[in-house]
């Protein structure tokens, strides 16, 4: 991808040439290298460029027009700054989508140099080495159907007709195993784990090998668990899921368009325990894919969501901010139209809590590892959900691997029955978060 200098050079001549007075782009590019193995021999090795260029440009009534390439040399913009222009005499006039009025502010000043990439036989030996250390595990795991390893390249760039322009560049590698065991007379089970690193030499590959066995050892012997009610634990990864499933709750955009659980009104309103604090913090040091500006050229930073409970902040463009009189926050993404969402989650715990609550002792509680079919079972302006998962029930400290269940309840009763946040952190690569302890859930067994 050309540099962000002569792409914004071309943009400023392109535009003088075709009248254009207000037009800004963004763009980005990822060179992937992945690999997948079964049973020790190669299954999969591909390599892959992906683009993708965003350009708006708005006419002389404020009505914007997009369009999207993957072309930007000269001529590929040309195209894409021509066809935007004429797309604008049908863009909406009613909040009309506007520059970020922090397009032009300072970033933050992180290091995010891209590594050299490691040879595609180094990827592939690896996964064949973690492959190998989750089947000789344990006799009853049989395969491990779903696994792969994979580096990435990522450069992104922002500008604009007032002068703007952003570029920065990074790398990150990725690895995840899933064991499934096969043993007569009984049902398949099946578990995974997933690392994230800057690159290849730094991926804890040793780390998520040995989840992954364990995770799947653990469910090999699996009672049906008796339906009604239970306190629960949520893992780090089942929490975060649930935290991103109902994030209309701090989404601006949601609450203007009257599809969230919160209001105008709800800022500064109690929506947790006092337990619970929880942020959106892009730049959080273990966020190895970080980016320190959002699609409409914002800087990303840390956002209190929640605080003690209290609803503080919601997520926003340049667009919902200056509908509800607030600054844009770093969450918008640009496309056909400007979305709103998540970036990187960090749960902490707010007030301090019972120390008394230790897994190793617990009885008769259901700790959550992973909730499953969040895209079917969760009502998200209702509030509700109901989810299969995967556990174990606590007996006396003692992990019993659930057979089959489901797990259900209400988002808003689920924040404010929150009894313990458990003192250490664990990292995922959708964020960070404590195991969190709740009074009670509905559980659903298998009849």
């Amino acid at each position: 991808m050309p540099n962000i200098q002569t792409i914004a050079q071309q943009a400023e001549a392109l535009a003088q040439k075709l009248s254009i007075a207000k037009y800004d782009i963004y763009g980005s590019s990822v060179d992937e290298t992945s690999a997948q193995v079964d049973k020790g021999e190669p299954k999969q090795v591909k390599a892959s460029n992906r683009s993708s260029v965003i350009v708006r440009v708005w006419n002389e009534q404020n009505q914007i027009g997009v369009t999207s390439t993957t072309d930007v040399d000269e001529t590929g913009l040309e195209m894409a700054l021509k066809t935007a222009y004429e797309a604008s005499a049908f863009g909406v006039k009613e909040n009309a989508p506007d520059f970020s009025p922090q397009a032009t502010a300072p970033t933050a000043d992180v290091q995010s140099e891209k590594a050299t990439p490691a040879a595609v036989p180094e990827l592939v030996e690896t996964l064949i080495k973690a492959e190998k250390s989750v089947l000789n595990a344990h006799e009853a795991i049989a395969s491990v159907p779903y696994n792969g390893i994979a580096q990435r390249e990522i450069e992104r760039f922002y500008l604009n007709s007032e002068g703007a322009q952003r570029s920065e560049a990074r790398s990150y590698a990725s690895i995840y195993l899933y064991g499934k065991t096969e043993q007569a007379g009984r049902k398949p089970r099946a578990a995974g784990a997933m690392r994230v690193k800057n690159n290849l030499s730094q991926l804890d590959v040793e780390g998520c090998t040995k989840e992954a066995a364990e995770k799947t050892i653990s469910h090999l012997n699996y009672e049906k668990i008796t339906s009604g009610k239970y306190p629960v634990v949520f893992s780090a990864e089942a929490f975060l899921s649930l935290l991103s499933a109902f994030s209309n709750m701090y989404n601006a955009q949601s609450v203007l368009d009257n599809r969230s659980l919160s209001t105008i009104d709800s800022l500064g309103t109690q929506v947790a325990s006092p337990l619970l604090s929880v942020y959106d913090d892009e730049l959080h040091p273990e966020n190895v894919s970080a980016e320190t500006f959002d699609g409409e050229g914002t800087p990303t930073r840390r956002l209190a969501l929640i605080e003690n409970g209290i609803l503080k902040n919601f997520l926003h463009s340049a667009g919902t901010a200056k509908r509800m009189n607030a600054e844009p926050t770093g969450h918008a993404s640009i496309g056909a139209k400007v979305s709103v969402g998540l970036n990187y989650l960090v749960v902490s715990a707010g007030e301090s809590a019972d120390s008394a609550y230790q897994l190793d002792s617990a009885d008769g509680v259901v700790l959550i590892d992973d909730l499953q079919a969040l895209h079917a079972g969760v009502n998200a302006l209702q509030g509700s959900f109901s989810l299969p998962f995967d556990g174990w029930l606590l007996k006396n400290g003692q992990r019993i691997s659930v057979e089959s269940a489901t797990v259900a309840g209400d988002f808003r009763e689920v924040l404010n029955s929150i009894l313990h946040i458990e003192p250490e952190a664990e990292v995922t690569s959708g964020g960070i978060c404590s195991r969190i302890w709740v009074s009670e859930l509905s559980i659903t067994g298998e009849a």
